[in-house]
């Protein structure tokens, strides 16, 4: 599986709002401006999460953006889901009998449903919370430090 940009700049700035709305909303084009992002870009990218319910805009001349939800109940399925649709791969077979496609059939169960379950595992526990964590910690030991 490969995260498109999309999916990408919309987790970074997600974690980006995560830390820097500790006091209240935040504007996108500051979010664009740290993160080196295109702001119209970007613009689409909250218009997704914020139908989704996974950010709140908040309107007026000092307005910009909120979590929807508490980061450690936004999970990055849930994310990717709003970004892109369904990240599971796509079934082999669609129904009737296994002896009649055999080999789609063992394709099916021995492959595209354990890369499925094991895609659901793994993003369904990982939350904007851990991702907000796992960044601090980063930011903090030093291992993001950028030298001129």
């Amino acid at each position: 599986m490969k995260f498109s940009k999309k999916s990408r700049y919309g987790i970074t700035a997600l974690i980006d709002l995560a830390v820097y709305s500790k006091s209240g909303h935040v504007a996108l084009s500051s979010i664009a401006q740290r993160n080196r992002i295109s702001m119209q870009y970007l613009e689409q990218v909250f218009g997704s999460l914020r139908r989704a319910g996974i950010v709140q805009s908040v309107k007026g001349p000092q307005g910009g953006y909120l979590l929807g939800d508490s980061p450690e109940r936004i999970t990055a399925a849930s994310i990717i889901e709003a970004l892109e649709g369904s990240y599971r791969l796509p079934d082999e077979i669609s129904s009737g009998d296994p002896s009649e496609n055999a080999e789609a059939y063992a394709i099916q169960r021995r492959i595209v449903d354990e890369v499925n379950c094991q895609l659901d595992q793994v993003l369904q526990s990982v939350t904007l919370a851990d991702l907000e964590r796992e960044y601090m910690n980063c930011c903090q030991s030093g291992e993001m430090m950028y030298y001129i």
